[in-house]
């Protein structure tokens, strides 16, 4: 990503793009001015550090390196760090990648590392004159695509959980399949991670009194709350059923070695006997019973279909077949 990006927005929903140098000679009357920076940067340590004016609060939240979903109220304005789903080439939705907003009535400063989307998308709205009009808006805008990004990332893990349960019973090749559970398990177990306590940091957000902000937008903010929620009972439900899934499958493994033991049993149960006999005539001795006789191999063997058959009959009785 670009490691600067700046803009005076004018209250037609219009924007000026600026460049780094010219953001300490700027008329911002009746304008909000939005930086946004790689906050790993020199220009946006320099800047936020030496420039801004703002909190040594928000310095800090602004350029840390790692930082949790919250809202932090200073004074007029709001310090907001935001998880979002990372849509990048090749990335995995469920590594989250983050953004610091602090965001009062005539500034806007936000911070990430990597592109987020929803700020492209914003960036892209101004540029054609159809953009934010102030910095609720602004507000109200980001955390709403943020949220609503997050929709398509979660119907494919629905969607993934859903084959699992037409198919799982359904296939020998369970390996892939717990393979695939466990996959799914963690992809809600670390997107929930985060969206716990950004449920928590938009609920303080829209339950604060900011004269910035007006009653609709604080309405608008609630339904993004409300959206986010559903989010999270969404990933709630996609793990239990993907836990039932496992407990299936390990039942039907369980099945199947049974089975198999089962059927094991029973060959041992009637080859035991007939292997005592058998090694039992065998004994290389004297005395054992019919060795002069010319037809005691084929008397022995039918002695042994009649203890089979016998064995067949006790087995049928007893139900064990």
């Amino acid at each position: 990503m670009k490691s600067f990006q700046g803009f005076l927005i004018e209250k037609n929903g219009s924007a000026i793009e600026l460049e780094y140098d010219s953001l300490n000679n700027l008329q911002k009357e009746n304008k909000i001015l939005w930086v946004h920076f790689d906050y790993t940067s020199e220009e946006a340590q320099n800047w936020i550090t030496n420039s801004s004016n703002i909190d040594s609060i928000a310095v800090d939240a602004l350029l840390a390196d790692e930082t949790r979903p919250r809202t932090i109220v200073l004074n007029d304005s709001l310090l907001i760090a935001l998880r979002g789903v990372n849509l990048e080439k090749n990335a995995k939705p469920e590594k989250m990648i983050s953004i610091r907003i602090f965001i009062s009535s005539n500034l806007i400063i936000t911070t990430s590392k990597k592109n987020i989307l929803s700020v492209a998308e914003i960036v892209e709205n101004l540029k054609k004159g159809q953009g934010v009009k102030s910095s609720s808006e602004f507000l109200v805008e980001l955390t709403y695509r943020m949220i609503d990004r997050m929709d398509d990332v979660i119907d494919k893990i629905e969607e993934k959980a859903d084959f699992l349960e037409e198919n799982i019973l359904d296939t020998e090749n369970n390996t892939e399949f717990r393979t695939e559970i466990l996959k799914i398990r963690r992809e809600c177990i670390t997107i929930k991670r985060y969206l716990t306590p950004q449920k928590e940091a938009l609920v303080r957000l829209y339950n604060e009194k900011l004269t910035w902000i007006d009653e609709y937008q604080k309405i608008e903010l609630r339904e993004t709350t409300d959206q986010l929620i559903r989010h999270i009972e969404e990933l709630d439900t996609i793990r239990d059923k993907v836990i039932l899934f496992q407990e299936e499958l390990v039942n039907s493994l369980t099945e199947q070695m049974n089975k198999k033991m089962y059927i094991l049993a029973i060959l041992s149960a009637i080859f035991l006997p007939l292997t005592f006999l058998t090694g039992l005539l065998g004994i290389n001795v004297g005395g054992v019973p019919g060795s002069s006789n010319d037809n005691a191999f084929y008397i022995f063997i039918i002695i042994l279909v009649l203890v089979v058959g016998f064995q067949f009959y006790i087995f049928k009785k007893k139900r064990w077949i």
